[in-house]
C-alpha cells in the first residue's frame, strides 16, 4: 500500500475548500421569530449580562438556554494572539499563531475590490478556526492628516475608494458566518488625545467624507456590527452619540450591534438610549487599573439594571439591545450551519502575498533603474533597520505570525549570485505601546558602519521608513512630524554622497517628507506587507512582479501643504486641549487631493499615482449622460514591452456650483491587466445620485443641475481628458 502523507496546511486547505460551498442559513424572518421566542424567557439580569463584557474579549451567554458566549478578536490584518481573561497580557498559547496579512493601506493601494473580498474571506476562515464570532475590523476612518498613528489600518483619504474596498471585505468576512465590526464610528482621525478630543465638523463634511465608507459598509455590505470611536462629536462621546440612532439606525437601517471601543463608554443613560448594544473594556482597558468585579461596574451592567428597576431608563432600551445581540448570534455562533474554518493554509499565504504585491507603489524609476537582474553578480549593500525589523507590532493590530519574511531575506533569496551585505544604519529602539524607548545602540557607530558598507558596493538598497511603534505608525499616539525618524534623512544623504547608485524601499503606513528625492533614482513604497513582505518586495525589485499599486492618499511636499495643517492652529489639529478640547475641521470637505487640487498646491506624489515597468496610453475617451447615469469610457493600451496593470480613474467636478466643491472627486475606477501591446476598452457607469452634495439647509442629498466636468486619467494629477456633460 502506498503511504500518503498530507501536511497540516494541506489538510486545512482541503477543509476550507469543502467549507467554501454556500450553505443555507436562517432567513431574516426565522431569526426574528426565534428572537421573539427567546426574549420572554430571559430575565432582566440575563439581558443586561448580554450587553457588557465578561472578559477582555468576550461577553456572557445564557447557559440555561444554550445561548453561547460571544467571542471577539482584534483585526483587521489577522487574528490576534489570545489575551488573558482580565488584562492585556498575552496568554502564551502555542497554537494561536495566524497568517499576518498586509495592512489595509496596502490593500487600498491595490485599487482591487476583488482582492478585498479574498482578504476578508481568508481572515474570517482563520477567525472561525480560532472560535471567534466577531472580527474587530476593518477600519475606514479617513486619512485627514499624515500624522495619524493609525492611518496604516485604514483605507486612505478618499471616501469613494474606501467604500469600494470595504464592501467586498465585509462580504468576504461575513459569508463565513463571522461578523465584521467596521470601525471606528466616527471621526476618529487622530490618536493624540483620542479619548477627549471633541470634533466639530460641518454636516456636509460629515456625510460626504467621514461617514461615506460606513454608510457603504452598512447599506451595501450589510455589516453585522459597528465599533464606536473614542472621541467626542459635538459634545457627546461617539460610542453613545445621537448619530447612532439618528443616522446609523434610522436612516441607514442598520440592524446589527454597536460595540464600544475598549473603554469607550462614559455614561449609562446615554449608552442605554443612544443606540449602544455592547460595552467592552471600561474598567480593564489596560490604561486604568483593574478592580474587583470590574465587569459588574460597567455602565451597561449593574448601573443599567438598577436604573431600569428604578424606572429611570425604559426597559424597552434593554429589549432592543438584547434583540440586536441575539440577531448577531443567529448570524454567527447560533447560525444554522456553522463552518469550522482553517488556519495558516497555503491559500491564505498566497492571498497575503497577492495583496502585498499589488499594493506596492513604484514612486520613481529614473533611467529605468528597476527592475534589477536577479542573476546579477553585483555587490549589493542593504542598508536600514527595516530590512530586518519585525513589523508585527502596532497596538491592537499586533499579530503573532506563523512566519515573517523580512526584506533582507527576500532580497537574498531573489539574488542568489549577488554578494549581499547588510548594515542597520540606524536603530529605532524597542517596541513599546504608548511610550518611546530609545535604542541602546550608538547612533553614530551605526551610521559610520553603514557608510563603510556602501563604499565598495555596486548598488545600495536602502530599506527604511517608519515602524509600528509609538509616535510612528501605532495606536494611542500620532507622529511628531512629517520627517523620517532616527536621523534617516541624514543617513540617506551621506550614503548617496558615497554611493549614488541607490534604490529606496520604504516601509510605512503614512506619507513622509523626502528632502533628498531629486538625488534618489528609484523609490518604492512598500507599506507593512505582513508575513510575505520580503517576498513581495523582492518580487517587485527583480521584475518578477510588475508594480501596479496606486497611492491611496496624497504625499504632501511639506506638512502645511496638507489641509488640516495648513491653518497652523491647534484648534484645527490636534485640538485646543488647554480649554475645551474642541477641534474644528476647517478644511471641511477638502480632504487630501481635494485640498491640493482646489487650492492649486502641487503634491510630492498625488492620490492615485503609481508607476509601472511598462507604459500605458489612453485613447477613445468619452463621457456622456444617459437617463440617470453618467458613463465614462476609455481604451487602455499597454505600449511597453511587458505585461502590467493600470488603473483607469474617473473624477467628476461641478462647474459654477452654488456650494463649496472640490475641483474633482473620484467617482469610479477599474484595474485592468494587459499583455504587451494589448488593449482594452473600459466603461465605468456612475449613477447621477452619486454626484449629489449634502444640502445642510434641507438636510438631504441634492444633485445640482448644470455642467459637470468628467476627468479621465490614471492619477488625480494625471488627467488625459476633461469632458463636459450636462445634468
Amino acid at each position: 500500500m502506498k503511504k500518503i502523507v498530507l501536511s497540516l496546511a494541506a489538510i486545512a486547505l482541503a477543509a476550507c475548500t469543502q467549507q467554501s460551498v454556500q450553505q443555507t442559513q436562517w432567513t431574516d424572518a426565522e431569526i426574528e421569530q426565534k428572537i421573539d421566542e427567546i426574549l420572554p424567557q430571559l430575565t432582566l439580569e440575563e439581558k443586561v449580562a448580554l450587553c457588557h463584557a465578561q472578559s477582555k474579549f468576550s461577553t456572557a451567554g445564557v447557559r440555561r438556554l444554550g445561548i453561547p458566549e460571544l467571542w471577539m478578536s482584534d483585526g483587521p490584518h489577522g487574528v490576534r494572539a489570545e489575551i488573558n481573561w482580565d488584562d492585556w497580557g498575552y496568554s502564551h498559547w502555542t497554537n494561536d499563531s495566524c497568517t499576518a496579512f498586509p495592512a489595509l493601506t496596502s490593500l487600498a493601494a491595490s485599487f482591487n475590490p476583488d482582492l478585498a473580498f479574498e482578504y476578508g474571506n481568508a481572515v474570517a476562515e482563520e477567525a472561525l478556526y480560532r472560535g471567534k464570532d466577531v472580527m474587530l475590523g476593518p477600519g475606514v476612518n479617513i486619512y485627514r492628516t499624515p500624522l495619524n498613528g493609525r492611518n496604516f489600518e485604514y483605507l486612505g483619504e478618499d471616501p469613494f475608494l474606501a467604500s469600494q474596498m470595504v464592501v467586498p471585505y465585509v462580504k468576504g468576512v461575513q459569508q463565513n458566518g463571522v461578523a465584521s465590526c467596521v470601525k471606528h464610528f466616527a471621526l476618529n482621525n487622530q490618536e493624540t488625545q483620542r479619548n477627549s478630543v471633541d470634533v466639530e465638523v460641518s454636516d456636509r463634511a460629515l456625510r460626504e467624507i467621514y461617514l461615506a465608507p460606513f454608510e457603504a459598509a452598512v447599506t451595501e455590505g450589510h455589516a453585522w456590527s459597528i465599533m464606536g470611536s473614542y472621541n467626542l462629536f459635538r459634545g457627546q462621546h461617539c460610542c453613545h452619540n445621537a448619530v447612532l440612532n439618528n443616522i446609523l439606525r434610522n436612516e441607514w437601517g442598520f440592524d446589527g450591534c454597536v460595540i464600544t471601543d475598549w473603554g469607550g463608554a462614559h455614561d449609562t443613560k446615554e449608552a442605554a438610549e443612544n443606540g449602544l448594544d455592547i460595552e467592552m473594556g471600561t474598567w480593564t482597558n489596560g490604561l486604568t487599573s483593574s478592580s474587583r468585579n470590574a465587569y459588574d461596574g460597567y455602565y451597561l451592567a449593574k448601573p443599567y439594571l438598577e436604573a431600569i428597576k428604578k424606572g429611570e431608563i425604559d426597559v424597552k432600551t434593554l429589549d432592543a439591545k438584547a434583540r440586536n445581540i441575539l440577531r448577531l448570534m443567529f448570524r454567527t455562533n447560533m447560525a444554522k450551519n456553522i463552518k469550522s474554518g482553517c488556519m495558516g493554509t497555503d491559500a491564505h499565504f498566497a492571498t497575503a502575498l497577492s495583496i502585498a504585491r499589488e499594493g506596492i507603489v513604484l514612486l520613481k524609476n529614473e533611467n529605468k533603474v528597476l527592475p534589477l537582474d536577479p542573476q546579477t553578480t553585483m555587490k549589493i549593500a542593504v542598508i536600514g533597520e527595516n530590512a530586518t525589523r519585525s513589523m508585527m507590532g502596532g497596538g491592537s493590530s499586533e499579530l503573532k505570525s506563523f512566519f515573517e519574511i523580512s526584506p533582507l531575506e527576500g532580497i537574498k533569496s531573489h539574488f542568489p549570485k549577488a554578494q549581499i551585505v547588510h548594515s542597520m544604519g540606524y536603530a529605532s529602539g524597542p517596541e513599546m505601546f504608548g511610550r518611546v524607548l530609545p535604542s541602546k545602540l550608538n547612533a553614530d557607530s551605526l551610521m559610520n558602519a553603514a557608510l563603510e558598507t556602501v563604499k565598495g558596493a555596486d548598488l545600495v538598497i536602502y530599506v527604511g521608513g517608519l515602524t509600528k511603534a509609538h509616535e510612528q505608525d501605532c495606536e494611542a499616539g500620532d507622529r511628531v512630524g512629517l520627517e523620517l525618524p532616527f536621523n534617516q534623512n541624514e543617513l540617506i544623504e551621506k550614503v548617496m554622497e558615497i554611493n549614488p547608485n541607490i534604490v529606496g524601499v520604504f516601509v510605512t503606513g503614512n506619507a513622509f517628507a523626502m528632502p533628498w528625492i531629486d538625488r534618489m533614482p528609484a523609490i518604492v513604497q512598500a507599506w507593512y506587507g505582513g508575513c510575505q513582505a520580503g517576498e513581495a518586495i523582492a518580487d517587485v525589485l527583480t521584475g518578477k512582479v510588475n508594480p501596479s499599486g496606486k497611492l491611496p492618499f496624497t504625499f504632501p511636499v511639506k506638512l502645511t501643504d496638507n489641509g488640516a495643517h495648513s491653518f497652523e492652529s491647534a484648534e484645527v489639529y490636534p485640538g485646543r486641549f488647554e480649554s475645551d478640547s474642541k477641534e474644528f475641521y476647517k478644511e471641511d470637505i477638502l480632504v487630501g487631493y481635494r485640498w491640493h487640487d482646489t487650492k492649486n498646491i502641487a503634491p510630492l506624489f498625488a492620490f492615485g499615482y503609481g508607476l509601472s515597468y511598462t507604459s500605458f496610453e489612453l485613447s477613445g475617451i468619452e463621457a456622456k449622460m444617459s437617463g440617470k447615469k453618467l458613463t465614462a469610457k476609455a481604451t487602455v493600451k499597454n505600449t511597453g514591452d511587458c505585461s502590467g496593470a493600470e488603473v483607469l480613474q474617473v473624477y467628476v467636478g461641478k462647474k459654477d456650483s452654488r456650494v463649496l466643491r472640490a475641483q474633482k472627486e473620484l467617482k469610479g475606477f477599474k484595474k485592468t491587466t494587459l499583455e504587451a501591446g494589448a488593449q482594452q476598452t473600459i466603461s465605468i457607469d456612475i449613477p447621477t445620485d452619486k454626484l449629489a452634495f449634502f444640502n445642510e439647509e434641507t438636510q438631504s442629498w441634492e444633485v445640482e443641475k448644470g455642467t459637470y466636468v468628467v476627468y479621465v486619467g490614471t492619477a488625480s494629477n494625471n488627467i488625459a481628458a476633461e469632458i463636459e456633460v450636462e445634468i
